[in-house]
């Protein structure tokens, strides 16, 4: 049956929305009592107030099983003054008055304190200089014109000491590893409520990589050790490539402990040497799991990889994952390239997907070749032959395809395992047409992202998005499941099933569309443990002209708890659009395909 959106039904909404304020409130109302002695600060908001607030924490004698210790108490006021003092200083306030009280309430005391500021200490010089052989280094000097505290700005005493650092690391980032500043002085005159700044870095002599060895790694080619050092002899000695290197060879799995040592001590003519200690894990791995995915059903997979096929890292894994709605068989072979994430590909797939949608078995043979072009950037171009059989509806479909295309990707995170700020993309264009042999004739635009926000107050918010489009030169009735577009599920609209969303043939059965467009917002609450909860919305559909376009909706609720191997997923969403229709679980756990 053709669903039909109508009118929002609020008590359905409200009440998920009352469920996840619920349970956001849970983590401040089921904490401990509150304590009989509280400090109010008057006059001052925002970063200020709260390194007052800082400064102001009671001592734990003040209050012993419940009983406040008055003595104490008075004594903590009259230091008040000084730590608000003190706590006020960075921000360019150096002439601070504070009244405080302390007043008995029916739970109680309060100690109530009144700061005010007084006039704001304005930076009234700025002399930046730097000596030596790294004076006349373009990035030193940017540096320099980017010192966060100009002439007329309100002395901040954490800028200040930001901007030296930020000068330090220009320099030691440039291979002047002795930089230091041989004058660093601030001169506060209270009398006109002014600071004048003084800085002179000194870089010291130039280094630079010399020679380097590695240690440990003999199981594999100079060749393929080579790619994971980010440095090279005679570049600018940066312990960030230091860093980089150590992370090249612990990321590629293949070594279980990756240590690069340099010897600044044994430096000759200023070039460093450095020492790389591996300790080689064992390449050749076989796991089984077990699994379940609310898009799947129960699932069991193997996979086998052997990480290093005749001691040139050459990569080959298989995966076997037999699930209620999806098998599948996967063996992919990778040569790798000149750069860590660079590699010549060779894939081989067998797959049988039966959905209430569709059904899709094909085989496939792709060769690809994935460029890394720094920075989390990746580009691949393939070419693949497919053979697909699909009963999409009550059209069977049958068709071979020769099918070119290229990607582009970028991801940034700040953690792997628990990201809580960055994003990631991607866009890729593909077709085929008769002439390349194949049976259908089309060309699809597709892309995605997600993009991750931290928010105050341990909130997190996550905005994704999924579009694509597709110039067919052949009827839609002509192109087998996987060159259509389905929404509906845990990674697109949750509160419907798999792929479940899209047009509809003259039955009302779903036989997917030649376009789509998903988007979600996802506002997320970290607990202690690994624990988070989640209240989300949901939007989006698959179609085939604008005028035919219908956005389902949903809202929902979720828990995730982060593991090592990634989050487990339980989410709770309801159809916003359908006032009648069941809440919709989705839960996901164990490792995918």
């Amino acid at each position: 049956m053709k669903k039909t959106p109508v009118r929002v039904p609020w008590k359905n909404f409200c009440a998920v929305i009352l469920s996840a304020v619920i349970l956001f409130a849970f983590n401040y109302s089921a904490g401990a009592a509150p304590s009989p002695v509280e400090v109010a600060v008057t006059g001052i908001e925002g970063e200020k107030l709260d390194n007052v607030r800082a400064a102001l924490d009671l001592p734990s004698g003040i209050v012993r099983n419940g009983d406040v210790n008055m003595p104490w108490l008075e004594r903590f006021e009259k230091q008040v003054p000084e730590k608000v003092k003190r706590a006020l200083e960075p921000f360019g306030h150096y002439d601070v008055r504070t009244k405080t009280r302390i007043e008995k309430t029916t739970d109680g005391y309060v100690v109530i304190v009144d700061v005010s500021p007084g006039r704001p200490t304005l930076v009234a010089d700025v002399s930046l200089a730097i000596e030596g052989p790294g004076a006349k280094e373009n990035r030193m000097n940017r540096a320099v014109d980017s010192f966060p505290l100009k002439k007329g700005d309100v002395f901040d005493h954490t800028a200040y000491e930001a901007g030296k650092t930020q000068l330090r690391e220009a320099a030691l980032a440039r291979g002047y590893l002795d930089a230091d500043f041989s004058v660093s002085r601030v001169e506060v005159s209270l009398r006109d409520y002014s600071a004048r700044i003084e800085l002179l870095l000194d870089t010291g002599p130039f280094y630079a990589f010399g020679d380097w060895k590695i240690l440990g790694g003999e199981a594999y080619s100079d060749t393929f050790l080579r790619r994971h050092v980010a440095f090279r002899k005679g570049e600018p000695f940066s312990y960030n490539r230091i860093y980089r290197t150590q992370l090249n060879f612990i990321n590629s799995e293949r070594f279980r402990e990756a240590v690069v040592e340099p010897d600044k001590e044994t430096a000759e003519n200023f070039m460093v040497p450095i020492t790389i200690r591996l300790e080689p894990s064992l390449p050749k791995r076989l796991r089984f799991g077990i699994g379940y995915g609310t898009d799947t059903g129960p699932r069991a997979s193997a996979h086998y990889r052997d990480l290093n096929i005749s001691g040139e890292g050459r990569e080959l894994s298989a995966d076997l994952v037999v699930s209620e709605r999806l098998q599948a068989f996967v063996a992919d072979f990778r040569l790798p390239g000149r750069r860590i994430e660079s590699f010549t590909g060779f894939q081989f797939r067998l797959q049988n997907e039966d959905i209430s949608s569709y059904t899709s078995r094909f085989a496939s043979l792709e060769a690809n070749r994935t460029w890394d072009f720094g920075r989390g950037r990746l580009g691949t171009a393939y070419l693949r032959l497919q053979r697909e059989d699909s009963e999409v509806g009550e059209q069977d479909v049958s068709a071979t395809l020769v099918l070119p295309g290229v990607r582009y990707s970028r991801q940034r995170y700040d953690n792997l395992i628990r990201p809580r700020r960055g994003y990631n993309y991607a866009l890729e264009l593909r077709g085929t047409d008769a002439f390349l042999g194949s049976d259908v004739g089309v060309a699809q635009v597709l892309a995605n992202g997600r993009y991750l926000l931290p928010l105050p107050w341990n909130l997190m918010a996550t905005f994704r998005a999924q579009g694509a489009a597709s110039y067919e030169k052949d009827p839609l009735s002509d192109m087998p499941a996987s060159l259509r577009f389905f929404t509906g599920g845990d990674n697109s609209v949750r509160g419907f099933s798999y792929n479940s969303l899209g047009p509809t043939d003259s039955t009302g059965t779903v036989v997917g569309g030649k376009n789509l467009i998903v988007g979600s917002v996802e506002l997320e609450k970290a607990f202690p443990k690994n624990f988070s909860a989640a209240v989300f919305y949901d939007t989006g559909n698959a179609f085939n002209n604008l005028s035919d376009l219908e956005l389902y909706r949903s809202v929902g609720i979720g828990v995730r708890y982060y593991t090592p191997v990634g989050a487990i997923r339980l989410d709770v969403a309801h159809p916003i659009d359908y006032p009648d229709s069941d809440y919709r679980i989705h839960f996901s756990l164990g490792f995918q395909l």
